[in-house]
């Protein structure tokens, strides 16, 4: 059952004429009369009496008849609720996001989205990796800035960029005078490493990095975010491997030295729902590709 059939015998019951009814339902007399025939099937009992003079409903029609009316009143409801989410959701635009984002790519995006959207509310949430992918799917967030990409059909992901690690030591450290640091140096050296709850990709490339390398620095602290990482390396607890966008905040009592041997990468990714409408986040995906060197995944 359709509800075609609900609305076409609605029609009729009110009408109490086919003809009518077919020009009220833009259709032909025919076309009509087969549909209440398909739907008096489907119920298995008759609904209206047709003679040459008049059509009845039957018992069964008027009990028919109330239900459907609710069932088509329900079905318009809906349809306005959905238009009503719709309608929210292109003036909303919740975006998930990690500190990398918050500084490398939301001074491009906003602007645009401001100019381009002036009635749009943005929210803002601050999330790890994994609990923006758990918002994403849920349709908490619309669109997800984070350094993995969750392997799931319903999902498009965008790479954005990679920067390298760098290594941050205390301003007062020996190698502050060493042009180059081998990473050899590293071995037994204290160093601050991001925690791998707060930071799973970071913490998983640089510990497969120290396996590569066959270095055994000192982990002295774990760190649960990337500002503690550089003021704990302030206060010369250790050295520490962070990404380049943290730089600007070193302040004076950290600095970064180059080493002989490249750092490895981390990159930032874009994610958001593939069936997904919205033109805010299709021009924050211009934006990434023509400020950055995207690459859909």
């Amino acid at each position: 059952m359709e509800l075609r059939h609900l609305r076409y015998f609605v029609a009729v019951a009110e009408e109490l004429n086919f003809t009518k009814a077919a020009q009220r339902m833009c259709t032909v007399q025919p076309s009509l009369s087969q549909q209440i025939k398909d739907l008096e099937q489907e119920v298995g009992v008759q609904l209206l009496v047709r003679t040459n003079r008049k059509v009845e409903l039957t018992e069964e029609g008027k009990a028919f008849l109330k239900e459907a009316l609710l069932c088509l009143e329900h079905a318009k409801k809906a349809i306005h609720d959905a238009r009503q989410v719709s309608k929210f959701n292109q003036d909303h635009l919740n975006i998930g996001f990690i500190p990398v984002a918050e500084m490398k790519v939301f001074p491009y995006i906003m602007p645009n989205i401001r100019a381009h959207f002036p009635s749009l509310t943005i929210n803002f949430q601050s999330l790890t990796d994994e609990l923006q992918f758990q918002a994403l799917k849920k349709g908490e967030i619309d669109i997800a800035f984070t350094r993995y990409i969750d392997e799931n059909e319903e999902l498009e992901s965008l790479q954005v960029f990679q920067e390298p690690l760098v290594l941050i030591v205390p301003k007062d450290a020996s190698v502050t005078s060493v042009k180059q640091v081998n990473i050899k140096s590293f071995n037994q050296q204290n160093f601050v490493i991001s925690d791998e709850a707060s930071s799973p990709q970071l913490y998983k490339i640089i510990q497969n990095f120290l396996k590569k390398e066959k270095l055994s620095p000192n982990i002295v602290q774990y760190s649960t975010n990337i500002l503690l990482n550089v003021n704990l390396v302030g206060m010369g607890l250790g050295w520490s491997l962070v990404p380049m966008y943290v730089t600007p905040l070193l302040g004076d009592k950290v600095v970064v030295k180059n080493t002989v041997e490249p750092l490895p990468m981390i990159s930032l990714y874009v994610s958001y729902r593939k069936n997904q409408k919205n033109e805010a986040i299709d021009l924050i995906l211009r934006i990434l590709k023509e400020h950055f060197y995207i690459n859909i995944l």
